[in-house]
């Protein structure tokens, strides 16, 4: 993809110190809109995410895409001198994500006190499981335990199953738009004050807020959301229903207009005069009728036929896709949502395009994920570090 001439987020640097999954998340949105983002992996222990999923010729995919946009140096933190590097490279940049336990940092003579003495109009993020104090602060911390802590596993699932955790990293995509946006909202501080700050972001509380008014729910009236499956307590008819071609579609009736809509569609007029169907709620509590009411009309029609009438009632539905269908969605398609970028390591790679499009100043894939350590020397060179320099660090063990 062609880079945009003017970006929004040209001249801001970010230093990326973080791994798996949100914190590079985070990087990565800011790198898309034209910040210059420096990730900085351990000499001997690259970011993870280079050996997660598939790879192709060695190479890894997910890192293709996480590493986008990013120019790699290593840099070992615990040295001496990769943490006077560090601090030299601290005081150019805007932003620090980082996403070590608490006191990690602080163990390397790297905390706030330090950073910020170098820089103060830094702004540090620092993304963990379960933030920088508190009793579990110490512990260590992953996605699919803050899916678990914030309740989201606890309402997924049908009623008498298991609960069930996404086979993804949710917490994780949450907690990086999130750190994103965390981040952006510090810089504009700064704007008004010239002053940096930290950014404490625990992946327990985005994935917390994404799931709504639970906590209000049980304060003033002491409901627990229980689990439903694909049902809503709030609509019907709400779900997946299954084509006769074996396939299948989503279908969601939230407007009482488009519930009314759907009913006629399958034939079934006379459930709308029914009292109980005047409100989602009560919908709700009859929907085993009208599942039966919709799932039998669908599994009698094709996916196409299902979609051409519902389309044409104006019914709100959708076909439940695979990656495979979603690589040739028309509407994805014509969104550029799946974008393709030229990688000199695999050749052309399809990817997701950056995550939202401005008409002034877009932004862009510049490149996929590079290689472990690529661009060191021209990072540090550009930092003023000599040859000699290099060679040293590298004796040392800190590149």
């Amino acid at each position: 993809m062609t880079a945009p001439t003017t970006t929004p987020l040209s001249g801001l640097r970010v230093l990326d110190l973080a791994t798996l999954f949100a914190g590079p998340m985070a990087a990565t949105l800011l790198g898309d809109f034209g910040a210059e983002v420096v990730k900085i992996e351990h000499p001997r222990k690259p970011d993870p995410s280079r050996g997660h999923g598939p790879s192709k010729d060695g190479v890894g995919l997910w890192w293709k895409m996480l590493g986008r946009n990013k120019r790699t140096m290593t840099l070992d933190l615990s040295k001496p001198g990769g943490r006077t590097t560090l601090l030299r490279l601290a005081e150019t940049a805007d932003v620090v994500i980082e996403n070590f336990r608490p006191g990690t940092l602080e163990k390397w003579d790297l905390g706030w006190p330090e950073l910020s003495a170098v820089n103060p109009r830094l702004v540090l993020a620092r993304v963990t499981g379960f933030g920088q104090f508190g009793p579990s602060a110490h512990r260590p911390g992953f996605g699919t335990l803050a899916e678990a802590m914030s309740g989201f596993a606890a309402i997924t699932g049908e009623p008498d199953a298991p609960p069930t955790l996404p086979p993804f990293g949710l917490a994780d995509s949450i907690a990086g738009l999130t750190t994103a946006y965390a981040v952006m909202t510090a810089l504009a501080a700064r704007e008004r004050t010239g002053e940096g700050q930290v950014v404490d972001l625990a992946l327990i509380e985005p994935i917390l807020a994404a799931l709504g008014p639970q906590p209000l729910w049980y304060d003033q009236l002491g409901h627990i959301q229980p689990r439903t499956g694909n049902r809503s307590p709030n609509n019907a008819p709400r779900g997946v229903y299954r084509t006769a071609d074996g396939t299948w579609v989503a279908v969601s009736t939230s407007a009482q207009s488009v519930a009314e809509r759907v009913m006629r569609l399958v034939g079934r007029p006379e459930l709308i005069d029914e009292p109980w169907f005047a409100s989602g709620a009560d919908r709700a509590r009859h929907a085993d009728v009208l599942d039966a009411a919709v799932g039998d009309w669908i599994a009698a029609r094709t996916r196409a036929d299902v979609m051409a009438a519902f389309e044409k009632a104006e019914a709100a539905v959708a076909p439940v896709q695979d990656v495979q269908d979603v690589m040739a969605d028309p509407q994805y398609q014509a969104l550029d949502t799946i974008t393709t970028v030229d990688d000199p390591e695999l050749g052309p790679l399809r990817m997701q395009n950056v995550l939202f499009r401005l008409s002034a100043t877009p932004g862009a894939i510049r490149w996929a994920g590079r290689p472990h350590g690529a661009d060191t020397d021209e990072v540090l060179t550009e930092l003023g570090l000599t040859p000699d320099d290099l060679t040293a660090l590298r004796a040392e063990g800190a590149l």
